[in-house]
């Protein structure tokens, strides 16, 4: 990569960002950090009905979570003089012309032309209007929309995630650049402002290809340079399906709430498609070294949430106390504690519950009462230390004879109410001998 490379995340503010936003928005900032270039965040909000702004809130409250912070922000409906700028270039160039066709009609076009085994293109029936022609419809109250026409030729560029993509002439129909509100489409806004801003890369979902051949043409019609393009299989759901903006269950807000790490979300999207796997100890400057825009496959990656809940026990395992020590929320809770209990979360919250098992009531669990007041007469004095649980156990052993599960889960359950969870000879230490003796013996402590 000789120059440094510039990016954007473009979303709208029109929902909830989801995983398949959040990994375009990750590759995006990765492809920028590991070549040392800018990140921008910007705000697709000229669609007035639908953008809102606690969406736009929600949207960089997100990537803040993630750990994705951006060196340039620019928001499109601050910028509509440069889209009625570039249509004033453009009609002075003669390559937009306006029509009148109403959807009902140039559904009828396509249906006639896909009866007759024909691509449906535009026909560029409005070019052959004349201003009589003109006048007479917008006296009827038609409304004009505008098209950009196409050159006929061939689009090419060399794509960075599918290789060598080709477009014939012919096979595309003119865009609607201008709506009959006056209102500019994606397709005009975001090559200006690609363009005007200096964006070098486009690194978007691949049902933008379309998009992009068009794209190509009206980026040299308004005297752009044209960025290089890449782009990735879209991510699909566990049924198979694309995910949607309005797939609530997956958006980051909910996974958040779910207690899922930001780290993990972050590893599990920057491997998925790949060849590689999420180990859970991945950060995100090791994510930046080691990114690779060609490492992502061409199959569409399919979002597995048990897979992600896997992973982020094991990224909740690698963290160290000084890395949840401001989110863990409990006082008193120190290194000790959290190397004891860490092993055993699969969220962070679940550490609450174990320094309530540890601190506060829990009703002990004694199935066999006399093998557990043996157990508490056998109980070494304090100090303890994690060499105690041993020592406690074998003189168990000898005494009683149980051993393995017999031996070990009376006493955990005894005194964690549980029968499973971290090692018992670091939580003995913690409980002290006060706690162990009145669990041991039934008692609420």
């Amino acid at each position: 990569m000789a120059a440094k490379p510039k990016v954007r995340f473009a979303p709208s503010p029109t929902g909830l960002l989801h995983v398949g936003n959040a990994r375009l928005a990750l590759v995006n900032w990765l492809f920028a950090r590991h070549g040392g270039g800018v990140f921008m965040l910007r705000l697709d909000d000229t669609d007035r009905e639908r953008s809102r702004a606690e969406y736009a809130e929600a949207i960089e409250q997100d990537l803040r979570w993630l750990g994705l912070d951006w060196d340039e922000f620019a928001r499109q409906s601050d910028r509509l003089d440069r889209y009625d700028s570039a249509v004033e270039k453009l009609k002075a160039a003669g390559r937009l012309y306006p029509c009148y066709e109403t959807p009902e009609e140039l559904s009828l076009k396509r249906k006639l032309q896909q009866g007759q085994g024909r691509p449906p293109v535009y026909d560029r029936a409005a070019l052959k209007l004349t201003g009589k022609d003109r006048a007479k419809l917008e006296a009827e109250g038609r409304r004009r929309h505008w098209r950009f026409l196409l050159a006929e030729e061939a689009v090419e560029w060399a794509d960075l995630a599918r290789g060598p993509v080709h477009f014939e002439p012919g096979h595309m129909s003119d865009p609607v650049l201008i709506r009959e509100d006056g209102h500019p489409l994606y397709t005009l806004s975001s090559v200006v402002d690609d363009g005007e801003l200096g964006i070098t890369h486009v690194i978007r979902g691949e049902d933008h290809v379309a998009n992009t051949a068009v794209q190509v043409q009206l980026f040299r019609a308004l005297g752009f340079d044209v960025p290089e393009f890449a782009h990735l299989p879209l991510l699909m759901g566990e049924d198979g399906k694309p995910l949607s903006k309005r797939l609530e269950s997956l958006s980051l807000k909910m996974l958040r709430g779910d207690g899922l790490e930001a780290r993990t979300l972050c590893a599990y999207l920057a491997h998925l498609g790949t060849s590689l796997a999420a180990t859970g100890e991945e950060t995100l400057q090791a994510m930046v070294a080691g990114f690779d825009i060609a490492g992502f496959g061409r199959a569409a990656p399919r979002f597995d949430g048990k897979e992600l809940d896997h992973l982020n026990a094991r990224v909740l395992h690698h963290l160290s106390f000084d890395e949840v020590r401001d989110r863990l929320g409990i006082e008193g809770a120190d290194e000790v504690f959290w190397e004891a209990v860490r092993p055993n979360l699969s969220k962070l919250a679940e550490a609450g519950e174990w320094w309530r098992i540890l601190h506060g009531d829990v009703t002990p669990v004694v199935e066999d009462a006399e093998f557990c007041r043996k157990a508490g007469e056998l109980l070494p004095p304090e100090p303890w230390d994690d060499s105690t649980f041993k020592v406690w156990t074998e003189a168990v052993k000898e005494a009683t004879g149980a051993k393995g599960k017999a031996l070990f889960m009376p006493l955990r359950q005894a005194l964690t109410g549980m029968e499973h969870g971290p090692e018992l000879r670091v939580l003995l230490p913690m409980l002290g001998h006060a706690r162990v003796l009145a669990r041991l013996a039934g008692k609420t402590s």
